[in-house]
């Protein structure tokens, strides 16, 4: 999961990258801690802790955010 000192620098990285929507995601942080969990575990989605929210919500953003290129985006800020 996450901490806050983690997700304090991640957030303004997030925000540059991710789609506008006519509404923001929910709970960025525990979305992003889900898909996190997710890819180190080499789980399913459905695996998902419940703590972290719905496993549906942390998918639809994967694959929304995979189409749209926010990962490669995102990657490339971290990097720099």
């Amino acid at each position: 999961m996450l901490s806050d000192a983690q997700w304090s620098e991640l957030e303004p990285l997030v925000e540059a990258c991710r789609p506008k929507a006519k509404t923001p995601p929910q709970d960025l942080q525990r979305t992003l801690s889900a898909i996190l969990w997710r890819h180190r575990n080499g789980a399913k989605w459905r695996a998902i802790p419940e703590e972290l929210g719905p496993w549906w919500r942390a998918a639809q953003i994967f694959i929304r955010w995979s189409r749209a290129g926010v990962w490669e985006r995102l990657l490339s800020l971290v990097q720099e």
